[in-house]
């Protein structure tokens, strides 16, 4: 090992970027290793494993089908010659899924060229055009913020068919130590990965249209990069986000969500689902300026944030059914019964559509179940927020080659739960929550599960809330069965204003059925395979950022063992001011 490291001081060297090893710690992730500095300058995150885990298996999927795509791309061409004289007369249509929001990634091959696009193929020799119709080049991706380099050097290591990886900071320590762990990757990290210091979104902005791939992983909120974003992936692309301000999207703070993301939230049992629609619905907003939608991919709620993949489109015609992908959300405040209110709604007559403002209001003044008044949030992404086929395509190839991910039991087992989702059914409830309206005993998920399906409706769980069940019965059905419940399993009386008064004081109109059906147990809960799991050890969760100061009021945070060697390095683990006022003050005893 030690004549390893000596080679590597040496390749440093003649670099010109010469240092002692004996400064650094080697921490593997996957198949990258980076070089961490004892004094921890630039942060190694180790709860993010499973989103890079899961971006890794994202990007191998989108890989393959970026490939499917472009040979049935081919295939159509050669049945349908090109005309080299002339401009196609019909405008291209957006494939009909993904009018409705709801695309499967073989019909986001059909995608045809935009009106430019097909002037320049008009205008070129036809070899260029073949070139052009044959030629796949291997993906290329940004990591527009990258700190030490690591998943950059984890993209480029195992995922096989890729191109180049950009590896952006505006920090020169980040820089330094990016350029540092790529050549301690040795030559195959250094062909591929490139790191650059620039400010993301300036960068961004002079390469449009230039990546496959583009990385959002910032420290808080995405918002002030998604702009810039949206016009750097190439039409098809992907774009991956995180957000990890989650106090923010979840209703702690309503004013400042809708000023960085364009929507309000509600503070609900199913918040952190809003969050991920909420930044979808952004992400939306942002790419309509340019006459361009998202398609989600996969959009998942993991340990303290969330992370979207979506897929990028150009399409002036497409770009008008947004509308109807977009919802208000009606909250009641006393018995959190939620309804939505669609934006947007089309009319077709003859062969034409018509976009007109949704019907509305979507409830009255009070909530027909209790009385009480509503709050109103959003707008959110309404329409679904996953592909199916791409998740149960992701879920085998991670099951296949489950050696190459650190975070295969987490990440399968938040695959296995979305892929069990109901696609259309917007948020979730919470029998946990209904129950404590109604002041009454809590029915088995498996009771309450059956009951809504011998009633005709569907339901299944969530990947956000172990306790969360989504459903497209209604409300007032939902109510019902709980009130044929209570009849078996009485509650005693509370306040007549109580909303849990007000719902009990009505008679069901449906006859709940509480036998068990066959279809309450999904498959992966028939055959217990783990859905969710514990944190793999306590003070699992975000470090600082970088450059704050570690104080003892971080230890809940990070663990006793981060303030460890703190006093050593900066003199103590509090301010001076601050540690002087906390002598100054008699002890109590």
């Amino acid at each position: 090992m030690g004549g390893e490291k000596t080679g590597e001081v040496e390749k440093q060297e003649s670099k010109g970027t010469s240092f002692d090893i004996n400064d650094f710690t080697v921490i593997k992730e996957g198949e990258a290793e980076i070089l961490m500095h004892t004094k921890n300058a630039v942060f190694y995150n180790k709860a993010q494993v499973n989103n890079r885990d899961i971006s890794i298996a994202v990007l191998r999927a989108f890989i393959s089908k970026r490939k499917q795509e472009h040979e049935a791309y081919s295939s159509r061409r050669k049945k349908t010659p090109a005309k080299t004289q002339e401009i196609p007369s019909s405008e291209p249509k957006a494939p009909a899924d993904s009018v409705n929001g709801t695309v499967n990634g073989k019909h986001e091959a059909s995608e045809p060229l935009d009106e430019n696009e097909a002037c320049r193929i008009v205008e070129e020799p036809r070899e260029t055009q073949e070139k052009v119709r044959k030629e796949l080049k291997p993906p290329r991706v940004l990591e527009a913020l990258s700190a030490s380099g690591l998943r950059a050097l984890r993209y480029a290591r195992e995922v096989e068919e890729i191109g180049k990886v950009v590896a952006l900071d505006n920090d020169p320590a980040s820089v330094e130590a990016c350029k540092r762990n790529i050549i301690f990757n040795g030559s195959a990290a250094s062909a591929k990965v490139d790191s650059e210091l620039a400010d993301a979104r300036v960068y961004m902005l002079t390469h449009p249209n230039e990546f496959d791939m583009v990385d959002l992983d910032p420290y808080g909120s995405p918002s002030v990069f998604l702009d810039s974003a949206v016009q750097s992936v190439v039409d098809g692309g992907m774009l991956m986000c995180t957000a990890t301000d989650m106090a923010v999207l979840c209703g702690g703070n309503g004013e400042v969500c809708y000023s960085k993301y364009g929507s309000y939230p509600l503070r609900g049992k199913y918040c952190h689902e809003m969050a991920l629609r909420i930044l979808l619905s952004c992400i939306e907003s942002h790419a309509n300026r340019y006459k361009r939608y998202i398609v989600p991919v996969l959009s998942v709620q993991m340990d303290f944030y969330v992370r979207v993949f979506v897929r990028v489109y150009t399409s002036a015609s497409a770009m008008k059914n947004t509308p109807l992908k977009l919802s208000y959300i009606y909250q009641c405040v006393g018995c959190d019964s939620f309804h939505l209110q669609p934006i947007g709604r089309t009319v077709s007559k003859n062969n034409s559509v018509r976009y007109l403002p949704g019907f509305g209001p979507a409830v009255p003044q009070e909530c027909s179940d209790c009385g009480k008044s509503y709050n109103m949030g959003g707008p959110i992404w309404s329409a679904p927020i996953h592909d199916q086929e791409w998740v149960t395509s992701i879920l085998e190839d991670v099951k296949s080659m489950k050696d190459r991910y650190p975070a295969y039991e987490r990440i399968s087992a938040v695959l296995t739960t979305i892929s069990e989702e109901l696609p259309d059914v917007p948020l979730f409830l919470s029998l946990h929550n209904l129950c404590a309206t109604l002041k009454c005993t809590s029915p088995s998920a498996v009771i309450f599960r059956s009951a809504v399906i011998n009633a005709g409706y569907r339901i299944s769980g969530t990947h956000v809330n172990p306790l969360g069940l989504k459903s497209d019965a209604p409300m007032n059905v939902i109510w019902d069965i709980m009130r044929c419940w209570i009849k078996s399993h009485p509650v005693k009386a509370q306040a007549p204003d109580q909303a849990g008064s007000v719902i009990l004081s009505k008679e069901p109109t449906l006859e709940a059925n509480f036998a068990r059906a066959v279809a309450s147990l999904s498959k992966a809960q028939s055959k217990k395979v783990a859905r969710f799991l514990p944190n793999p050890e306590r003070h699992w969760g975000p470090k600082l950022r970088a450059g704050r100061t570690i104080t003892s009021k971080h230890v809940s945070l990070l663990g006793p063992e981060a303030l460890k060697g703190i006093s050593e390095h900066e003199g103590g683990d509090e301010p001076e001011a601050k540690r002087k006022k906390t002598e100054d003050t008699p002890s109590i005893s």
